[in-house]
């Protein structure tokens, strides 16, 4: 193939330094050393031409087997694909059906220790009421019990001092301050009475707070593992 081109680059070169006819774009060249030119060029195509062929078709024998080749691999990788895919997915469906089947169980044990708190909750809600009911109701009877007697003791001890003159503003005095201090002792029982009812009820609250942590520690784990996501079993406990 280098003939040819060196060949066809000397008839460029020929036509190119021949000499010119005068009046017209035509011009006379040597026949013999084109003819001769020619004649290399015409050996030296066959030769190449037949380079060239088996070049192709050793180039289309190549791309055949790489397409063959491409195709198996492509075939190959498509079946191995699937099959991970497959299997990827039975993997996938099990591990979500036991996940759900795990959620179930914590939320079922959740609601269950929950509704036990509440419950019992509220049967100590219920005694600590009671109990605070009953001894506030005990220690108002005895402060008005209290206040009563100390009334009638002053009551008393005014009338038995009415009739002496020099005593009566001593006597008024003291039933004034006797009858201050009965006051006073029931303000005190009272007093004491609600800030025993107030303690038993600040220690019911703290148990009830107690609960609800409880409830929303299983609720966040819930969350936490992706299953609360599907909406299924949700439950407000602060409703």
């Amino acid at each position: 193939m280098y003939r040819v081109f060196e060949a066809l680059d000397e008839l460029v070169t020929i036509v190119e330094e021949a000499r010119g006819v005068p009046m017209t774009s035509s011009c006379v060249v040597p026949r013999g050393d084109v003819l001769e030119l020619l004649d290399d060029v015409r050996d030296a195509l066959p030769r190449e031409v037949d380079d060239a062929q088996d070049v192709l078709d050793k180039r289309d024998e190549v791309l055949n087997s790489a397409r063959q080749q491409a195709d198996e691999t492509v075939s190959a990788a498509n079946s191995n694909a699937e099959s991970t895919v497959a299997d990827a997915k039975s993997e996938a469906e099990r591990l979500v059906s036991e996940a759900r089947e795990q959620a179930d169980q914590i939320l079922a044990d959740a609601r269950a220790e929950a509704d036990r708190a509440v419950a019992a909750g509220r049967t100590e809600y219920e005694n600590l009421t009671e109990r605070a009911r009953a001894e506030s109701d005990r220690m108002v009877q005895a402060g008005k019990d209290a206040y009563e007697r100390s009334v009638q003791e002053g009551m008393t001890e005014q009338q038995r001092l009415v009739a002496q003159t020099e005593v009566v503003q001593a006597s008024h005095n003291e039933a004034a301050r006797i009858v201050d201090e009965a006051n006073a002792e029931a303000d005190r029982q009272r007093e004491e009475c609600d800030a025993y009812v107030d303690g038993k009820l600040a220690e019911f609250s703290d148990l009830l707070s107690q609960t609800l942590r409880t409830v929303d520690q299983g609720r966040n784990h819930l969350r936490g593992s992706g299953v609360g996501s599907n909406g299924r079993g949700s439950y407000d406990y602060h409703r």
